[in-house]
């Protein structure tokens, strides 16, 4: 029997890598859409990861009969903060009658496994919202050494970055203490540059559609691996 994993991705940018990672790791990864206002800012991110829409999401999702479902919205769940955050997925859980998680929780747990504590946070959000980021991460014992906002305003517009500029943010983003870097926006193309990424930068390196996909396979108790989706995913460790 084929492991489905359900994703609730909120408007539209970047969820192509879902089947792209499917088709790789040969598991069903079954996304369904919920709307909002696709803005980088704090209200609106607290009413696109509101109980209602993720509730609608899992609903829409049944039909697939997931083994487990994650919110894949970086911003939209740690915008929670922590304690937030975990009573999002509990509810989320309840919704769908199945273990749930979000990509911001992916995040920290993706950090454990490869026993990452210092890491460098290549952001598109703006200041504000990136900071939260840095404490959620805080808050699981995990040191931002280094951290970056480029002020991308909303989803759509981090959607249309190309893969080169993906690699220049990156690059430009790293920090030599850094075990690992972390690139917390779903709504960006990463999966298809996941070689290339810590080739370049000698480390590993974390995306947000990359560590949702784990996390999902993690909850169900899948270890799935293929080293075109990096280190996380078994792929050889950067030097």
């Amino acid at each position: 029997m084929t492991t489905t994993i359900g994703f609730i991705y909120p408007d539209h940018a970047a969820e192509d890598d879902y089947p792209y990672a499917a088709g790789l790791l040969g598991v069903h990864l079954a996304v369904t859409h919920i709307y909002g206002t696709d803005l980088h800012a704090v209200p609106e991110l607290l009413d696109l990861g509101s109980p209602q829409r993720l509730t609608a999401g899992a609903h829409q999702l049944a039909a697939e009969h997931p083994q487990a479902v994650v919110w894949a919205c970086t911003s939209g769940s740690f915008v929670y903060r922590p304690d937030g955050a975990a009573h999002q997925v509990r509810q989320l859980a309840e919704a769908a009658g199945v273990p749930a998680s979000s990509t911001s929780f992916a995040f920290t747990h993706a950090c454990r496994a490869l026993d990452v504590r210092k890491v460098a946070v290549a952001a598109s959000y703006p200041d504000d919202v990136a900071s939260l980021f840095v404490d959620f991460l805080a808050s699981a014992g995990v040191e931002v050494v280094s951290t970056s906002s480029a002020g991308i305003d909303t989803a759509a517009e981090v959607g249309r970055l190309s893969g080169e500029q993906v690699l220049t943010l990156a690059e430009a983003n790293d920090h030599p203490d850094a075990e690992a870097l972390l690139i917390p926006d779903t709504a960006m193309h990463t999966l298809r540059e996941m070689p290339m990424l810590e080739e370049r930068l000698g480390k590993p390196v974390l995306t947000a559609n990359q560590v949702t996909v784990w996390e999902g396979l993690r909850l169900v108790g899948l270890r799935a691996q293929h080293p075109a989706l990096g280190v996380l995913f078994g792929g050889d460790r950067a030097a």
